[in-house]
């Protein structure tokens, strides 16, 4: 069987009692950092588990490798960085693979960022989008922002403003929710509406990883 087990985006306590038992239990976890991982672990004392690491950089080369491990072995858990696997993080080719060969999979609930920044952000949640990164082809980006729903976009604090003026048409006149560093010391919460005049200075300050929340309903 495999877990699927999201981890904290900030603050560490924001894992299930669950999801520390089944890491302790699994006889091997797929992460995506050494690093990260262990600071996680060291915290909850999950200790000399047998690691193997899926990352952008060798998903493709590992996947047969590490479905070997999964189909030998009872339990095997996947982790990312932070947050639910899969969401704008690796994963899915394992995933698949799993699921073309009837492989069990659970999926625990948890930590992620977008469902915070969305409710914070006080915009129509009934119908919303999520984006995750956006593209690099603007014929892409127009089809994203053609669609009149509440959108969800993560970026980071290198490129934010450099994205927001490049899709300034997308973007003028529509209510904005930056959601920054969720659950960590500096959390901050952006509101701002997008118009000719806002030269977006407060964005060279900003720093951290964001959520961006569109209103793009009308």
């Amino acid at each position: 069987m495999l877990y699927i087990i999201p981890t904290p985006i900030g603050n560490l306590e924001d894992i299930t009692i669950r999801a520390i038992k089944i890491l302790k239990k699994s006889n091997y976890i797929i992460i995506e950092n050494y690093y990260r991982t262990q600071i996680l672990f060291k915290k909850y004392k999950i200790l000399n588990k047998k690691l193997l690491l899926n990352n952008k950089f060798n998903e493709h080369k590992k996947k047969n490798f590490i479905f070997n491990k999964i189909i030998n072995n009872k339990i095997c858990s996947l982790i990312s960085n932070a947050g639910t696997p899969l969401i704008s993080d690796p994963g899915y080719l394992i995933i698949k693979k799993c699921i073309k060969n009837n492989i069990k999979i659970n999926v625990l609930p948890g930590a992620n960022a977008f469902i915070p920044a969305l409710i914070s952000s006080g915009f129509p949640i009934h119908n919303f989008v999520f984006i995750g990164f956006l593209p690099l082809k603007k014929k892409k980006i127009s089809e994203i922002f053609n669609i009149k729903k509440t959108l969800i976009i993560y970026d980071t604090s290198k490129k934010i403003k450099k994205n927001f003026i490049k899709n300034k048409n997308f973007l003028l006149n529509k209510k904005i929710f930056i959601h920054k560093e969720i659950s960590k010391i500096y959390e901050e919460k952006i509101y701002f509406k997008y118009t000719k005049k806002n030269k977006l200075l407060f964005l060279n300050k900003i720093k951290g990883e964001l959520t961006i929340i569109v209103d793009n309903n009308n």
